[in-house]
């Protein structure tokens, strides 16, 4: 039982090319910047915006059914897809109480009032939110607006649940404790599950697996702990905290596009490869450090940014790099973006995979 959503379609400057499949009681979390396509993958899937190539089907307990192929000139709309929406302002109607949110979609396709609003009740309950059920949902605190919109989504009985930013709008203290909670509620729907984010602790918590997704097209797929360990893109990089090197590997040589060499250790090999390094593996220095280790470059420092028990500071030269400092450490070498330093770093803290 498998969603298979092969995606093509042009928003306004973006070229959209994806495809992913998600299986019965899967999370699939799709990460990726702003403006990345993210939305519009999941729009697309939830029938709000026909693709212009590609094909998107669902098999689900026996059934297979084609929902959107151009080719076919076949299109489900929205509102005939058994899809759960969970959107990042959760979209409630004000004037509605939690319990007729939760069940106009039920209502929406033909179902008694008296039935649908049963339905809606068990679903509060589920969630915690009995004494919930006649506050109007501008009455609702931002935890308490989530668990609604999950209601509603899943009162549908539906076999693709989709989440957009669900966490989104919800403030630093309340996100947490919301987050462990929705997690409990996923494990509980056998469904189809996207979730799309640009937060690594979502996909961390809620998701299966992940896919990457930059300027419309997916850059890396896999479990977390893969992607994360081996990025293969800035921004992937910069999501976990690594510097990301790009380049030709020869040996225990890279070379970067720029020229720049580095030196690898006693990792060997040959061709396209990127190279990781931690930023507490980088060390800066006034001068050219003692002992002329193997990999160090004159750099400027551009930023510094200070985080608590930690200074990250980024500098340019041959490489750009970001290193991670304490800061007695930026005391000491008296730190101001436009000095001249030099950063340096183990060969046996560069690794290297292929490209």
């Amino acid at each position: 039982m498998t969603l298979l959503a092969a995606v093509g379609g042009h928003r306004g400057s973006l070229r959209l090319d994806v495809e992913l499949s998600v299986s019965a009681g899967e999370t699939v979390a799709v990460l990726g910047p702003n403006g990345a396509g993210k939305s519009s993958l999941l729009r697309a899937v939830a029938g709000l915006w026909p693709i212009e190539w590609g094909r998107i089907e669902l098999e689900h307990r026996g059934r297979r059914e084609v929902l959107d192929d151009p080719v076919e000139r076949c299109f489900v709309p929205a509102e005939r897809r058994r899809f759960g929406v969970v959107f990042q302002d959760y979209l409630l109607f004000a004037h509605l109480s939690a319990l007729d949110n939760v069940a106009f979609g039920r209502r929406a396709r033909g179902e008694r009032a008296s039935a649908a609003r049963a339905v809606a009740g068990d679903w509060l309950d589920r969630l915690g939110l009995s004494g919930l059920r006649n506050h109007r949902a501008d009455q609702l605190s931002g935890g308490q607006a989530q668990r609604v919109a999950l209601a509603r989504a899943l009162a549908i009985d539906p076999a693709v649940l989709l989440l957009d930013e669900p966490l989104a709008a919800l403030d630093a203290s309340t996100r947490a404790g919301v987050r462990r909670e929705l997690r409990a509620h996923l494990a509980g729907f056998d469904g189809h599950r996207i979730l799309v984010t640009h937060d690594p602790l979502d996909a961390y918590a809620l998701a299966d697996r992940v896919v990457v997704v930059e300027q419309g097209r997916v850059v890396q797929a896999g479990a977390l702990a893969d992607v994360t360990m081996h990025p293969r893109s800035a921004y992937v990089a910069d999501l976990v905290g690594l510097n990301l090197l790009e380049g030709q590997l020869s040996g225990s040589i890279l070379t970067l596009a720029s020229g720049a060499r580095v030196v690898v250790g006693s990792q060997a090999g040959t061709g396209a490869a990127f190279g990781a390094i931690r930023p507490s593996a980088i060390s800066l220095h006034p001068g050219r450090p003692d002992g002329s280790p193997r990999n160090a470059w004159p750099a400027l420092v551009s930023e510094i940014d200070v985080r608590g028990d930690r200074v990250r500071v980024k500098v340019e030269g041959a490489l750009t790099l970001v290193a991670e400092i304490t800061p007695a450490a930026m005391v000491s070498l008296g730190l101001q973006p436009g000095d001249e330093v030099w950063a340096a770093v183990k060969a046996t803290e560069v690794t290297t995979y292929p490209a």
